[in-house]
């Protein structure tokens, strides 16, 4: 400890100001220990990591990569610093990437796309690289933080999916219209039967085009239905259906917007209900009927299919069909909605409810 002078003051000699300037050296030097320390734990921790990790300075400049990168590239440390990180991806990609990448920059947006990065072995391997911005106390961005994860097997393996389904969804249709041309070709030689087949024929064009909206789609197959509504989509998924014309299916209440991001698993699941009644339900009763009421209510929309007139349902079944469930994961997984079945003597009733937003894109330019 040292004395202070008659004013209160520290007295200005060598022995005060070394017993100040020590204790700041001495800090001085445990933040450079606790630096270090710090950044051999995140080396550690990143080269443990099953991806590839990357961090660049706020301007985007890497200088940083663990060791799965280079175990991946096969390139010489050091040499993908800056912006030399461009050239390990496909050419096709590069002006992509570069795109997403000062996009993230610029606005602070999350980093996400796919590219194809090459292998060490020389071929380019399909990618996942995302990244997000680390920020101070006031919000500025100090450091962004990234990962490439190897995603080329599930790609390939997605893409081969794709291709059965095209090939399966080419038969069906192909079936829908040999069985088209069949009745085309029978109505000739009465010409009596001829506005019967025209509306069959008619149901049939409407049959595939509900399927087209029903069966699984990749980004690149999935419909483009532009501005339409859920209860335009309805109409389009019921319309094959006489019950439909005879106003036995009824679709009531509140609208909303849907795109292709919310299509598929909606079809699916009317088209999967509709078809149940058709064949076991109120609609396979003349004096069967559904109807269909949405409601908007706090963001959400609910949706409520009731069957009415049909034959009566003494107990649940004991098991559930494939369509149905599939239909249900595709609520429940693909919208994150909810889904619920009530046996109810008179007929099913399902209530289903998925936030409105899901349905669609707000800004089909950032998808």
């Amino acid at each position: 400890m040292h004395s202070l002078s008659t004013d209160g003051s520290e007295p200005a000699n060598a022995t005060g100001a070394g017993a100040l300037e020590a204790p700041w050296q001495n800090d001085l030097a445990d933040d450079a220990v606790a630096l270090l320390e710090s950044r051999a734990q995140l080396q550690v921790l990143t080269d443990a990591m099953p991806q590839m990790v990357w961090s660049t300075r706020p301007d985007g400049f890497h200088d940083y990569y663990n060791a799965r990168w280079y175990e991946f590239t096969g390139v010489p440390a050091g040499s993908t610093d800056g912006e030399a990180w461009n050239g390990m991806f496909h050419p096709d990609d590069q002006e992509r990437a570069w795109a997403h990448w000062r996009h993230s920059l610029s606005t602070g947006a999350p980093y996400e796309i796919e590219y194809r990065l090459r292998h060490r072995s020389g071929e380019y391997r399909w990618t996942l690289g995302r990244a997000l911005p680390v920020r101070n106390d006031v919000g500025a961005i100090v450091r962004w933080i990234g990962t490439c994860t190897d995603i080329d097997d599930a790609k390939k393996a997605a893409e081969q999916n794709e291709l059965l389904n095209r090939e399966l969804s080419h038969r069906i249709k192909n079936i829908f219209a040999v069985i088209s041309g069949l009745i085309g070709i029978s109505s000739r030689s009465d010409p009596s039967v001829r506005p019967y087949a025209k509306s069959l024929q008619d149901r049939i064009a409407a049959l595939g085009r509900a399927h087209e909206f029903a069966r699984p789609h990749s980004e690149t197959s999935r419909p483009i239905l532009g501005a339409s509504t859920l209860q335009g989509l309805l109409t389009e998924i019921f319309r094959p259906y006489p019950a439909f014309d005879a106003g036995s299916i009824r679709v009531s209440g509140d609208d909303v917007p849907i795109d292709d991001r919310g299509a598929t698993p909606m079809a699916l699941l009317f088209h999967e209900l509709a078809t149940n009644a058709a064949k076991y339900g109120a609609l396979s009763s003349e004096a069967g009927r559904v109807d269909v009421t949405l409601t908007l209510s706090g963001g959400s929309i609910g949706m409520v299919w009731q069957e009415a007139g049909g034959p009566e349902i003494e107990r649940e079944p004991e098991r559930l069909g494939f369509g149905t469930r599939l239909a249900q994961l595709s609520v429940e997984q693909q919208l994150g909605g909810r889904f619920d079945r009530i046996w109810e003597r008179d007929g099913l009733r399902v209530e289903v409810s998925v936030l409105a937003e899901r349905l669609h894109r707000e800004d089909r330019s950032g998808s």
